[in-house]
Order: structure tokens, then C-alpha cells, then sequence
């Protein structure tokens, strides 16, 4: 095996470093790290600079995640591909283990893993899934014989733990340039069309930080965005006759939005938009909760904030997740982050 990194950075001077590091203190070294700068306009080339001959750097011009990706794809002498975002990084064992379930699986031509979610300056972590969780959904093996299936079901995966052979890359297009946000998600279906079967590991492979705040994909949000993915997929699965799995993963993702959207009184109308598109795929009962909840946006995002706040100081949540941005501001009114942005997940 030889294992190609590629890190996507769009103004990550402060964090890139990190991630570099995390890639060259693995057990199990890469044999190629290409960092790809998206036209950053901070000292991002500098913090690559540092490396030297350890990493191989390419600037482009600003053209989005997908294509930062699909550069280094295209620039990478491995036959498996590995991705690290720039402020993220893996775990020391990360390769290795992988590395060694695919010589347990040969079969295999992608393989994902756990993670842990961390907000480090407010000191909690955790894994996206325990163990026990992650091996009750795989049936206590370390494959899925169904991406989508498992999907649905909660066991998601990362793009810090893929490790994908090039040529499915290739097959499948690499990731869609039109696709400013979801980038990820969107190749990783296209690839179950193609090849259901994945390998998954339960033990955190690689850390995601959610303070950080110049992620590659960030300046995408757009809740037009999550209906026109769940529009194209909708069609794709119904080509390769894949409807009856794809469903309950569309579901999964409308539902994980919506909840998100609660806490911004703006997006109530984006919710009911997303209820009125899909209401074929949406039970009854839950196009009548969000409707209810949709008719006093502020009412409804106040609660939220105010039961969020509750769970965060009773530690009443395992996992780590990001604080809701204030719903108003000093003076009473709706902050103006709360009035455009995408809400949390």
C-alpha cells in the first residue's frame, strides 16, 4: 500500500501545523503529504513552507473545497488516498490500524472509522459514537455491507477517517465542483452506488475540533444547498434502483437539519419549505411537530437555546457539539449571525 494524504487549507496559518504534525508522528508513516492551498490569503504558505521536502505544497487560485480536493487527488502518487482537513487532526495509530484491517478485509476499496468530537478550549470531548454503539450497529464486525443502511442509522463515518483507493475515486468522478457544501457526503454516496460495502472501525481514528473557525467549507452555507443534495441523490439512487436504502438515510439528514434550524427563528421558513419538498419521505407526525414548531420561530428558538444551555451546565450531553450562536443580542434584537447563517447541527 502506498498512501497519499491530501489536506485541503483554505486560512489555516494557525492551525495547518497541527495537522501536518498529526500525519508525521503516525506509527505507520504516508508515503506522500500534499497540502492544497485554496487561494488563502493569510500565512497559510508560510506554515507549509516550514516543512520543506516533508510535504508537497500547491497553491491555486480560490475555487472551493471539491476542487482543493480533487487537485491533490489528481497530484497524489499513492493507490489509496487519505484526507485530513486543515484543522483537524488523527491520532498517532491512525494508518496503522487501518492499514492492518484492510490486510484482514483485502476485499475492501474504502474504509472509515470513529472519531472524537472535541471542543478542547472548553475542555470536552468525545467520541462521535462509543464502541459499544458503533459495534452493535455493525453487528460486532468491522464491515458494513451497506453504507447507506448504516448511515441511517447514525454510523456516518468522516472525511478525516476515509481511506478510499484512487482508482474508486477516479471511477466515481472525485468530488463535485458544483457542490460548495456537502462536498464530502456527496462522494461518499456516489461511491456506496458503486460499491455498498465499506470497512468501519469502532476506535476514534482522528480528532474533529469544532471551534474551529476557517474551515474549508464554512464559507458555503446554504440551506438551499441540503434540498437541491437531497433532490440530485433522490434521482441518483433511483438509477442505480438504490431508492429503498437511500430513503431513510434522506430522512436521517432532513430531520438532523431541521433540528439544527430550530434555533434560528430566519430559518423557519426554510424548514417548512424543506417539509412542504419532501412531505412523500417525512411521516406525518414529524411534518406536524416542525409545523407547530415553526409557527412561533422565536418562542421555538428561545427554548432550544434555553434547553441546550441546561443540558451544556448539567453535562447531561456525552457528546461534544458546538454552542448555539446567541439567539439576541444586548439590546434585544435577533444577532445578526442568527439572521443568515446555517444553524448548528
Amino acid at each position: 500500500m502506498k498512501i497519499s494524504v491530501v489536506i485541503p487549507a483554505y486560512n489555516n496559518e494557525r492551525r495547518l501545523s497541527r495537522a501536518i504534525d498529526s500525519v508525521l508522528a503516525q506509527s505507520r508513516p504516508a508515503e506522500e503529504i500534499i497540502v492544497v492551498d485554496d487561494g488563502s490569503t493569510d500565512g497559510t504558505s508560510q506554515a507549509a513552507a516550514a516543512y520543506g521536502s516533508q510535504i508537497r505544497y500547491i497553491r491555486q487560485n480560490n475555487a472551493g473545497p471539491s476542487a482543493a480536493r480533487n487537485t491533490g487527488i489528481r497530484a497524489a502518487g499513492g493507490d489509496w488516498i487519505a484526507f485530513l482537513d486543515a484543522d483537524d487532526e488523527w491520532l498517532p495509530e491512525k494508518l496503522a490500524l487501518q492499514t492492518e484491517h484492510l490486510g484482514r478485509h483485502s476485499h475492501l476499496r474504502w474504509t472509515a472509522g470513529n472519531y472524537i468530537e472535541c471542543l478542547c478550549q472548553s475542555g470536552r470531548q468525545a467520541p462521535a459514537l462509543t464502541k459499544s454503539k458503533c459495534r452493535k450497529l455493525l453487528g460486532c464486525r468491522e464491515v458494513s455491507d451497506d453504507y447507506l443502511r448504516t448511515y441511517a442509522k447514525g454510523l456516518t463515518g468522516h472525511t478525516d477517517t476515509m481511506l478510499i483507493r484512487r482508482d474508486l475515486l477516479e471511477k466515481t468522478g472525485g468530488f463535485r465542483l458544483e457542490q460548495k457544501r456537502f462536498n464530502d457526503l456527496d462522494l461518499w454516496l456516489r461511491i456506496a452506488y458503486l460499491e455498498p460495502t465499506i470497512g468501519y472501525l469502532a476506535q476514534p481514528l482522528a480528532i474533529h475540533h469544532l471551534e474551529a473557525g476557517e474551515h474549508i467549507s464554512v464559507r458555503y452555507q446554504n440551506s438551499q444547498v441540503c434540498l437541491e443534495l437531497i433532490e440530485r441523490h433522490r434521482q441518483l439512487a433511483s438509477e442505480f434502483r438504490r431508492q429503498d436504502a437511500f430513503e431513510p438515510l434522506a430522512v436521517f439528514l432532513l430531520r438532523r437539519w431541521m433540528r439544527g434550524m430550530l434555533f434560528d427563528p430566519a430559518q423557519a421558513a426554510a424548514i417548512r419549505t424543506i417539509l412542504n419538498t419532501f412531505s412523500e419521505l417525512l411521516p406525518i407526525w414529524t411534518q406536524r411537530q416542525y409545523r407547530l414548531l415553526t409557527a412561533f420561530p422565536h418562542i421555538t428558538a428561545a427554548l432550544c437555546h434555553a434547553a441546550s444551555k441546561t443540558i451544556r451546565l448539567l453535562r447531561l450531553r456525552r457528546r461534544a457539539v458546538r454552542k448555539p450562536a446567541p439567539l439576541f443580542c444586548e439590546r434585544g434584537n435577533l444577532c445578526p449571525q442568527n439572521q443568515s447563517s446555517e444553524s448548528p447541527h
